[in-house]
């Protein structure tokens, strides 16, 4: 075990140079930036959404104006649809990936922050020469050694004029922009999802009502064929009866392969296999989800998190630029160590043993082919290219809540003209079938009433379904609830 003393000529020197070490530290993290200023574009949007039909106003008819979009689990207060949610979040792959592409960009992150900071390694070697008689300069036989411990100091630039700042910015403006595309992606997911159970819900539906259509019109079948065989009706009004029984089954066929796929579709989308219990009626005359509000147009600049990927991608651009014209300027690098050596291993901490070296280098450019040009005039496209793409993705938002609310106006309105047209068609079966009965008409209009009225049936569940959709896309198109401050991450510690 060796001894250091207290104070040897290399501790000294150290002494000496920490104020103009920490002085270089300290200009080099705080650096001028040649970036120009960010300023957020202007919302190429109008400063209001298109007027909602308002609704019967009821207790608890919508959620409260004055709150924040609330989030899924509370909006989708189905606890069928809340599991499937949950194991969609859990288990969807795409969404893994988004994951992993943000833990990807936070490495990113932290690798070019390190470029902020000196790079330094403690190094120890030695070595033990021989040389024979005839290469030395003596004319004798040398045997030498050397042995050195150091902290070197790998080539550390000095950030004067803001370029590794710069990249830094952009790389964690890069990293924000990936968080919020994962969110992004994670509103779209529930969205597929809720519509995906929207969906099947309508097909259960739907097959109920036409297993039922189907057993009356079989039972009808029996009645009729018995009365044919007794020769009361003849055998075309037979096979009028036959065809309907046919049209049903035909039906009931097809809603049974629609329901099956529906339910692959959304066991893809979990990840994992989803099993639902049979549900005779989801859609009824109560809406399934609550309206909400959609506020006001600025307020999707902070509940977007595609929005705020474009911003953060925006943010990124303009730090480029600083980068960019940080290269005219000249790069002041650092290198060397500071330790101690000597030729025999017991004397390696001895007083007088320290060795050091200090090489600043400064680098001006002076002629590179116009490359720094071309490299400053592809960071300010870049950046024109960002505040287009940004500008479109709020008119993009502006366009889907519009759409989602000019949809539940009219699909509203179309759902009251349904709702009064199926009461219409059940009362032309019925009227039809008591003239048929009292031989005021032929089969043939009852046949045609009965078509008609499942028909109006069908289309009226496949019409309440696509409105509780429009909630849906409404709600994911204000931000779904899922809005999150975003905060730098913290650097990494040392050794991780």
């Amino acid at each position: 075990m060796f001894s250091i003393p207290k104070q040897n000529s290399t501790t000294k020197h150290l002494l000496r140079l920490s104020p103009l070490g920490v002085g270089l530290l300290i200009l080099s993290l705080t650096g001028c930036s040649m970036a120009p200023e960010y300023q957020r574009p202007e919302a190429p949007i109008p400063s209001k959404f298109p007027a909602p039909e308002q609704p019967a106003k009821t207790p608890d008819a919508t959620m409260p104006e004055d709150k924040a979009t609330p989030d899924w689990q509370t909006y989708f207060s189905d606890p069928a649809l809340q599991k499937i949610l949950n194991d969609a979040l859990a288990n969807n792959r795409d969404l893994r990936i988004a994951a992993a592409r943000v833990r990807a960009s936070r490495a990113i992150y932290g690798i070019q922050r390190s470029d902020l900071f000196p790079d330094i390694n403690v190094g120890a070697q030695g070595s033990r020469t021989h040389t024979p008689a005839d290469l030395s300069y003596t004319g004798r036989e040398v045997t030498s050694s050397s042995y050195q411990v150091s902290a070197n100091l790998s080539i550390w630039e000095l950030d004067f004029w803001g370029r590794i700042r710069s990249l830094e910015e952009a790389a964690l403006q890069d990293y924000l922009s990936q968080e919020s595309s994962q969110q992004a992606f994670k509103i779209a997911l529930i969205a597929q999802v809720t519509n995906g159970y929207l969906n099947y819900r309508e097909l259960d539906q739907r097959l109920v009502l036409a297993q039922k259509t189907l057993s009356s019109r079989e039972e009808s079948y029996r009645i009729f064929k018995r009365r044919f065989e007794m020769g009361v009706i003849s055998e075309l009004d037979l096979t009028q009866v036959e065809t309907l029984v046919k049209q049903a089954q035909t039906l009931t066929i097809e809603l049974e392969q629609l329901k099956e796929n529906q339910l692959y579709d959304l066991s893809y989308l979990v990840g994992s296999q989803v099993q639902l219990k049979h549900v005779d009626s989801y859609f009824g005359e109560e809406a399934v989800f609550q309206p909400i509000s959609p506020g006001l147009p600025s307020e999707l600049l902070n509940n977007r998190p595609d929005i705020l990927a474009a911003e953060h991608s925006l943010r990124s651009a303009t730090a480029n630029i600083g980068a960019a014209r940080a290269a005219f300027f000249p790069s002041i690098t650092l290198t060397g160590y500071a330790g101690t050596a000597s030729a025999e291993l017991d004397g390696l901490f001895a007083s007088g043993s320290g060795a050091w070296s200090f090489a600043p280098s400064i680098n001006l450019p002076i002629f590179n082919g116009g490359r720094n040009q071309s490299n400053l005039d592809l960071s300010k496209a870049r950046q024109n290219e960002a505040v287009s793409n940004y500008e479109k993705t709020i008119q993009n938002a502006f366009k889907e809540v519009s759409i989602s609310l000019s949809n539940q106006k009219w699909l509203k309105k179309q759902l009251k003209v349904l709702e009064d047209t199926l009461s219409i068609q059940q009362r032309r079966a019925h009227l039809a079938e008591l003239r048929y009965k009292s031989g005021a008409t032929p089969f043939l209009e009852v046949l045609d009433a009965e078509r008609a009225r499942l028909s109006a049936e069908q289309t009226l569940v496949t019409a309440r379904r696509a409105l509780s959709s429009s909630q849906v896309e409404l709600y994911t198109a204000i931000g779904g609830g899922l809005t999150q401050k975003q905060e730098p991450p913290e650097p990494q510690k040392t050794g991780e």
